[in-house]
């Protein structure tokens, strides 16, 4: 995975639209290349992600998977999400084959999205938008609301590829 280590989110909701730049850059590198402004497109992302949905809540599962997929569809793949329920095995494989993967973290409500972009045994290298850096965490801590150096002890939902078109 390319080095994005200089995108950060630029507010407190930008958390969604700053983690799906990164997978959509990593995926296509042509867009990657167009963004000479990451603030500038973490918001214009939001808009897209967020049609209904109030951008200070953040952005849902489904709009994190649609602007991810807007650059995916050309590779025979779509992102879809799904509700964690303490199974990474989708998301390791799907990291493993270079495919970076949305999680979205929180307190007792969902409140931060991070994105896994790599697997080593038994650690996930994850990219946290808040602080425009990598962190490391055990796969067993995900399911063990042990998530607390990515901000937040429990995972909510994941991104990932899920189907060919």
């Amino acid at each position: 995975m390319p080095d994005y280590s200089f995108v950060r989110q630029t507010d407190g909701f930008t958390c969604g639209p700053t983690v799906a730049l990164v997978a959509s850059a990593a995926l296509d590198p042509e867009y990657g290349a167009t963004v000479t402004d990451p603030a500038a497109e973490q918001h214009r992302l939001h808009r897209a992600a967020n049609f209904i949905w109030p951008r200070k809540l953040g952005t849902t599962p489904p709009g994190v998977a649609a602007v991810i997929s807007r650059h995916t569809a050309p590779l025979g793949v779509r992102y879809g999400w799904r509700v964690f329920r303490g199974d990474l095995a989708p998301a390791i494989a799907a990291v493993e084959c270079d495919w970076p993967v949305g999680l979205l973290i929180g307190n007792s409500i969902p409140r931060h999205w991070i994105l896994i972009i790599g697997h080593d045994s038994g650690r996930l290298q994850c990219f946290n938008p808040a602080r425009g850096s990598e962190t490391t965490i055990a796969v067993e801590d995900v399911a063990g609301r042990k998530l607390d150096p990515l901000g937040f002890p429990r995972a909510f939902a994941l991104v990932l590829p899920r189907r060919t078109v």
